[in-house]
């Protein structure tokens, strides 16, 4: 399967756990992507965390040796017609899922996760690992 695809945290999250699947999934991805709402999520956990400095040690490791997508004024755009649809809907999200799911429809990317809610939002392509 080859694509190119921003991760989710909670596929980050997995990588880090080593989960076999989704090492083996992004082996045949032709370009991976994080964005700075995913690290700021990461690094949020690490914080919580009972390993603050390996959890942030890794996190940061990951940051260097990924292509980081920010946010500008086309992702506002996104960002905004996504939320007003979802609201439309009835089917409000997680205002930093919002953001992801933006970065990714501006970027065109497939995003990687395994939350339910990102199936509902139009013009997004998702996969579950």
């Amino acid at each position: 399967m080859s694509g190119k695809y921003l991760l989710d945290t909670n596929i980050v999250i997995a990588l880090f756990a080593g989960e076999e699947a989704v090492i083996e999934m992004l082996k045949s991805a032709d370009a991976v992507f994080s964005c700075a709402i995913v690290l700021g999520e990461l690094f949020y956990g690490a914080q919580r965390s009972g390993r603050v400095k390996e959890n942030v040690e890794q996190i940061t490791e990951f940051a260097k040796s990924s292509i980081v997508l920010g946010c500008d004024a086309e992702t506002a755009i996104h960002y905004g017609l996504t939320k007003n649809c979802l609201r439309l809907k009835g089917r409000p999200i997680p205002e930093n899922d919002l953001w992801i799911a933006a970065i990714a429809k501006q970027h065109k990317l497939t995003l990687v996760t395994r939350d339910e809610h990102f199936f509902d939002i139009e013009g997004l392509t998702v996969q579950r690992w």
